[in-house]
C-alpha cells in the first residue's frame, strides 16, 4: 500500500509541477515561408487571392485526392469561406474564410479546424514587388496555445513541423505562375 500510495503523491507531484510550469510558457507561435516569383506582383496576387487555387498548390490539399471541398460565397472576397472534410488525419476537417483584403498586398485568413483537432488560426499570403517582373510572396499562419496546452510548446516545434509544408505550397505556386 505503501508503494501504491508513494506512486499516487508522485503523479500528483508531476502534474502540479506540470502546471505550474505551463503558467511561464509562451504559448504564442508564427510559423512563416517565402519565395521568389519570376511574374509581377498584380499576377501573383491576382492568383493567390482566389482560395479555390491553394488546391493547386497547397501540399494538404495534395496528401488526400479524394478529400471532399465545398465553397461559400464570391472567391476573393471577404466572407468567402473554402470548406475540405478529408478521411486522412494529416488533412482532417475544417475550413479558412477570407477575413480581410489588402487589395494586392496582403490577404488575412482565418483557419477553423474541426478534425482531428479543433483549433482557430490566423494565417495570411503577402505579395511585395521585388521588381517589375518579380514578387516576394510570404505565407504563414499564427496562433497561441491556451493554458495548459501551451506546455507542449516545450517538445513540439510549430516551425520544424509546418514550415515545410508552406515551402512546398510555395515551390508548387513558383511553379505554377511561371509556366502561365
Amino acid at each position: 500500500m505503501k508503494i501504491v500510495k508513494r506512486i499516487g503523491l508522485f503523479l500528483v507531484a508531476f502534474v502540479a509541477l506540470a502546471l505550474i510550469l505551463a503558467f511561464f510558457v509562451n504559448g504564442d507561435y508564427k510559423v512563416e515561408r517565402e519565395v521568389t516569383i519570376n511574374k509581377p506582383k498584380p499576377d501573383v496576387f491576382a492568383y493567390v487571392k482566389l482560395l479555390k487555387n491553394q488546391n493547386n498548390y497547397s501540399k494538404w490539399a495534395s496528401m488526400d485526392p479524394n478529400m471532399k471541398t465545398s465553397f461559400k460565397g464570391t472567391d476573393g472576397t471577404v466572407g468567402f469561406v473554402s470548406a475540405w472534410e478529408s478521411e486522412k488525419d494529416d488533412v482532417g476537417k475544417g475550413e479558412q474564410e477570407i477575413k480581410k483584403i489588402t487589395e494586392g498586398e496582403r490577404i488575412d485568413y482565418e483557419l477553423r479546424f474541426k478534425e482531428p483537432i479543433a483549433s482557430t488560426e490566423q494565417a495570411y499570403m503577402i505579395t511585395e514587388a521585388v521588381d517589375n517582373n518579380q514578387t516576394k510572396v510570404r505565407w504563414g499562419f499564427e496562433g497561441r496555445m491556451k493554458y495548459p496546452f501551451n506546455l507542449m510548446c516545450l517538445v513540439m516545434n510549430m516551425d520544424e513541423m509546418v514550415g515545410p509544408d508552406f515551402e512546398q505550397g510555395l515551390t508548387n505556386l513558383k511553379v505554377i505562375m511561371e509556366k502561365q
